[in-house]
């Protein structure tokens, strides 16, 4: 009989993990923790690649300044000096048990050309293939807000898109997604397993720590764009990384509707102290004894009727993938390029572009055209609504983005019109389409929600804003 297939995990590491939060100091003995689980699942045969935070943290610490300053040009300085050190420690800690690491750093700008994509998506494979642990980091010394993903959940979510990972652990400093702040909210109950993160009512203005920029809202955007990818996502604690291992364990170890006809995870009982408290880290690793209820009202099942090699399972919160997964090219449009303009399109237009046989987009159903682009860059497609004439008004949000084969210019000029009157229009004609339908991608259809997707990158903006000031 076979074993369990091995797997491919990427792990986000945050800043707060890494280091403290006032004095900066490295976190040894967590890192130390997680070096040791990503050891054991490597030599379980599953592939790992840690995504981590932390360079301007243990810069600002090798240089002995208290606060991050102000003059951009000097961050970057300190994020040249702490990511040497950072991976310098990495590399320490990972060679003591003979783990060969690589690093990775990465812009937005690196993953917006299709060849370098792919460039990268080959060299995740082939170190992998090598048995390396990759250690990937956004580039601050080059970043600048143009081209930076934002924050390293996003980053870790487009890192396991890429590499097709099997899941994606985001660490933070909660056992899992809360109906509400468990800090000032004694009642608020877990979130184990989440379907339709539209779904979910849940209070995520939280913001994250002093030394780093991700919360709570940056963490469910995340989970949204590595589940359309077919990346199972999931929020565990941070300082406890043995929960990585138990979790990985207990879902390749059985599915419990197999023997039971539940997917309910097999658990430990929630601490009736406060979920945040923070205990030592050897009682934290511990799995407590299951019991028949957890606050969430979610059931538990009973231990005696399994065999007894089904590890318990750490408390967490699991994001499962989203029907129909996206992938590689339809990705990389989606996540890999950051829009230049919007192109409105009509409702008919829009179900011929989303159709299992869909077509390219041609200019009829073009209704408007907002940003300055050029020819073979990236934008936005929004749905909008024809009223009278060249009026229009738009039906929501962003629902997909395209590589368009013509300028802003040219699309405003032959939008709403056939396409053999291209030529007529513009003196030349290069194709009938204003996107091709391979140049094309849409994200998945979702309810409207308290969660919906603008709202939380509201949240995660201000979040970052305020982890940006507080630094200062």
């Amino acid at each position: 009989m076979k074993g369990p297939r091995a797997l491919t995990i990427v792990i986000k590491l945050g800043t707060s993990s890494i280091c403290d939060e006032k004095t900066h100091e490295p976190l040894i003995s967590n890192l130390s923790l997680l070096v040791e689980t990503c050891v054991r699942l490597r030599r379980d045969g599953h592939r790992v690649i840690l995504v981590s935070s932390g360079a301007i943290g243990i810069g600002l610490r090798r240089l002995d300044i208290d606060k991050r300053p102000k003059v951009l040009s000097a961050v970057q300085a300190i994020a040249a000096v702490g990511q040497c050190r950072l991976i310098a420690l990495w590399d320490e800690l990972f060679k003591q048990l003979r783990q060969p690491i690589a690093q990775i750093l990465l812009t937005r700008n690196d993953i917006m050309d299709r060849t370098q994509y792919l460039n990268a998506a080959n060299t995740f494979s082939e170190l992998l293939h090598m048995g390396v642990i990759p250690i990937v980091n956004e580039n601050d010394t080059l970043a600048v807000s143009e081209i930076k993903f934002g924050d390293n959940d996003t980053l870790s979510a487009i890192t396991a898109g890429m590499v097709n990972a099997d899941y994606l652990f985001l660490m933070t400093d909660v056992d899992c997604l809360y109906t509400n702040n468990p800090r000032t909210h004694p009642d608020a109950k877990p979130i184990e397993v989440v379907e339709d993160i539209s779904a979910l009512t849940v209070d995520v203005s939280t913001a994250g720590s002093s030394v780093g920029t991700g919360g709570m809202a940056t963490k469910l955007i995340a989970a949204r764009l590595a589940t359309s990818a077919g990346v199972t996502t999931i929020i565990t604690r941070s300082s406890t990384p043995s929960n990585i291992f138990h979790i990985v364990k207990y879902i390749q170890s059985t599915q419990v509707s197999s023997y039971s006809g539940t997917s309910t995870p097999i658990r430990g009982p929630i601490s009736t102290q406060d979920p945040i408290a923070t205990s030592s880290l050897s009682s934290a690793t511990k799995l407590q004894t299951p019991r028949p209820g957890t606050p969430s009202g979610i059931p538990i099942v009973s231990t005696s009727a399994l065999p007894k090699d089904i590890p318990l399972c750490p408390l967490h919160t699991r994001f499962l993938p989203q029907g129909r997964a996206i992938k590689d090219r339809h990705f990389w449009i989606l996540h890999g390029l950051k829009p230049h303009g919007t192109v409105y399109v009509d409702e008919g237009a829009y179900k011929a572009l989303t159709r299992h046989d869909k077509a390219g987009l041609l200019p009829v159903g073009v209704v408007a055209v907002e940003g300055i682009f050029g020819q073979q860059e990236p934008v936005s497609i929004a749905v909008a609504r024809r009223i009278e004439g060249d009026n229009w008004e738009p039906l929501g949000e962003e629902v997909g983005r395209a590589l368009v084969n013509y300028s802003s210019a040219e699309i405003t000029r032959i939008k709403g019109h056939k396409s053999s009157e291209i030529e007529s229009l513009l003196g030349y004609a290069d194709t009938e389409y204003v996107a091709h339908r391979d140049n094309t991608a849409f994200f998945p259809e979702r309810a409207k929600s308290s969660t919906d997707l603008k709202s939380l990158i509201a949240i995660a903006e201000t979040e970052e804003e305020a982890a940006m000031r507080s630094m200062k």
